[in-house]
């Protein structure tokens, strides 16, 4: 098994939100992309691609027909490949439109006792899912950090509390990649 190490920055946001990723470089795409849900923090509620120039891998959806490689069949290593230097693109939620910019580098072999994926650094927290994409995460941002703004207290009780976009909930962001990493650590024979 060889690792990679991913940097994740969610594009055209202030505060920074980004994550730094260990991962097999032979993950299928679908983990890959469970992997950064976890990592940043959404819920796994919309759809998603990746992309590289014009090349794109994504879920096939009956409704709207698409042209993208399946994620189930492609590995980040392909993805990789393709790109060459180039970053490699996650955008998730069509709507709200969160494009995440992906610069991969090869770390070579798994570290002793670490189970992969691994979530090594984390920056900012991630915009609430559903908030709007980036002129609503705006809208919101002045919302709870104003509490003399008219939607202060709505904007509260929808985020579920208090929101610093400087302080990501790192514990439990690390908890939920390490589920994973559990869940599919390799068996022993």
């Amino acid at each position: 098994m060889t690792i990679a190490r991913l940097k994740i920055t969610l594009e055209g946001i202030e505060p920074v939100v980004s994550r730094t990723l260990e991962v097999p470089v032979d993950i299928r795409l679908e983990r890959l992309h469970l992997v950064i849900q976890a990592a940043m923090g959404w819920e796994n509620y919309h759809l998603y691609e990746f992309m590289v120039g014009e090349t794109r891998w994504g879920l096939p959806d009956p409704d709207f027909g698409t042209d993208a490689l399946p994620v189930a069949k492609s590995r980040l290593a392909d993805v990789a490949s393709n790109a060459g230097t180039a970053p490699i693109r996650y955008i998730y939620d069509f709507g709200d439109n969160w494009v995440h910019r992906i610069d991969a580098q090869t770390i070579g072999d798994p570290a002793p006792g670490n189970l992969y994926p691994r979530l090594t650094d984390i920056i900012g927290r991630c915009p609430p899912e559903d908030v709007g994409g980036l002129p609503g995460y705006e809208d919101f941002l002045d919302a709870v950090s104003d509490p003399n703004h008219p939607e202060h207290e709505n904007m509260i009780r929808w985020a579920g509390g208090p929101f610093d976009p400087h302080v990501p909930d790192a514990d439990e962001l690390r908890l939920e990649v390490l589920k994973l990493a559990k869940k599919w650590k390799p068996r022993k024979k």
